[in-house]
């Protein structure tokens, strides 16, 4: 069985966690802290980041687009559809919202690993401009929820999760479409909840 090198507060990991469930296909789940740098990790990808999901045959993969690609192709498009627009439609909803989970990152890091007199406000600043631009968007628009979803919802509500861990309370208001489709996600797709960051 495959193994899938991750920490249940990642929004990437979360979201590979959510296609492997919704493809039905196996994966031995191996939580890991980056920070501690373990060989496991290091030996997979020498990036040191999550997830990483390490194959039979010992070939690993790593970032979360090029897994949940691959979980795709072995489950014959159960993530992604064939008609070439739609499947275009899931994969920049894939990338806008890893692009959030990329700003918000980079904030809790920030804070993270700097002294509080060398965190630098501006950069703060600007990741959040992007958030809540991006947000906006898709507020006013959200995706649908039908009864087969892809990649890119799954993206999305792992991301919005992950705002809910860190950020909580700071992005919700005027956003209620965002907020309500999420708890609609998680009462169509009961069996995927348990993989939002936590």
């Amino acid at each position: 069985m495959p193994k899938l090198l991750y920490a249940s507060t990642s929004p990437y990991s979360s979201k590979v966690r959510m296609a492997a469930a919704y493809a039905g296909i196996a994966v031995d789940l191996v939580p890991v802290k980056t920070e501690d740098k373990p060989a496991e990790l290091i030996s997979a990808n020498p990036l040191g980041k999550i997830p990483v999901l390490v194959l039979e045959d010992g070939r690993t993969i790593h970032d979360s687009r090029a897994i949940t690609q691959h979980l795709n192709r072995l489950s014959k498009n159960a993530l992604f559809p064939r008609n070439p627009d739609k499947r275009l439609e899931a994969e920049v909803l894939e990338a806008l919202a890893d692009g959030i989970c990329d700003c918000a990152l980079s904030m809790v890091y920030e804070r993270r690993t700097r002294p509080d007199t060398m965190v630098y406000q501006p950069w703060l600043d600007r990741q959040w401009t992007k958030i809540t631009a991006a947000l906006d968007f898709i507020n006013a628009n959200p995706p649908k929820l039908p009864k087969k979803i892809t990649a890119g919802q799954m993206a999305l509500r792992a991301a919005l999760g992950y705002l809910a861990l860190r950020f909580g309370g700071q992005w919700e208001k005027g956003r209620g479409r965002l907020t309500r489709w999420a708890a609609r996600f998680d009462e169509k797709f009961p069996e995927l909840k348990g993989c939002v960051p936590g």
